[in-house]
């Protein structure tokens, strides 16, 4: 699987042959500014959970693009109601196989409501199963027991965990939380976007090495360059 990160908690995966963007949060982040969400194509999105900095581009990639939203019920509904219809809901514990592969909705443990204040569901993550591995996207989460039970009945590749503290969990509990999944390699997302989620790049790699375990940090970019093969 390819893989481009386009800052925050928002990746662009291609994967049998379909592009597949998870939690568009672009335009508004000063860190993203270089890219042009005109330019990004998709065939599904998934959404983990509703605040605004993981739905940000959600309405005008979707509509432009024609891509189908992958999410909770309450969601899709809302969407559907700001034009974008057709979306496939999910709820915790539930899968279902699409043309890439399967996706499974995970627990995650958040607050979640949409930009107008609209209940959003159960805030989730997602397992991928696809081209003969699984990758865990852990969304906005705090460290859960819940996550032994994906390292019981998933043979997890790489983890999307956030790492910034002050609204998921920090560096040493993603580290616990990479244990618990039974998965040594680790992508970092929701980090340094704002103030209160600044980290220090470097110690927190160490905290991976010291574990035993991989921290990736990826470079915001759409290009072909910077992306990476999991």
């Amino acid at each position: 699987m390819k893989v481009n990160y386009l800052g925050h908690s928002c990746f662009l995966l291609q994967t049998g042959g379909k592009k597949i963007l998870i939690d568009p949060f672009i335009s508004p982040n000063e860190l993203a500014k270089h890219i042009d969400i005109n330019t990004i194509e998709c065939d599904y999105i998934l959404i983990s959970h509703g605040h605004g900095d993981h739905v940000a581009d959600v309405q005008s990639i979707a509509q432009r693009t024609g891509a189908k939203l992958v999410s909770s019920y309450e969601i899709v509904e809302w969407f559907a109601k700001q034009g974008v219809a057709g979306g496939h809901p999910l709820n915790i514990g539930g899968s279902w196989n699409f043309d890439f592969g399967t996706v499974k909705m995970t627990y995650a443990a958040h607050s979640n409501s949409l930009p107008d204040g609209t209940y959003g569901g159960t805030a989730g993550g997602f397992i991928i199963k696809t081209e003969g591995k699984s990758y865990y996207y852990a969304g906005d989460t705090s460290l859960t027991q819940d996550m032994k039970l994906i390292g019981e009945f998933h043979d997890i590749e790489h983890a999307f965990l956030p790492i910034g503290d002050n609204f998921t969990m920090g560096v040493e509990e993603a580290t616990i939380a990479a244990k618990f999944v039974g998965c040594k390699k680790v992508i970092g997302m929701h980090y340094d976007t704002f103030g209160y989620i600044k980290i220090d790049s470097d110690a927190a790699k160490q905290k991976f090495t010291d574990a035993g375990q991989t921290l990736t940090l990826m470079k915001i970019s759409l290009k072909d360059e910077d992306s990476i093969e999991i």
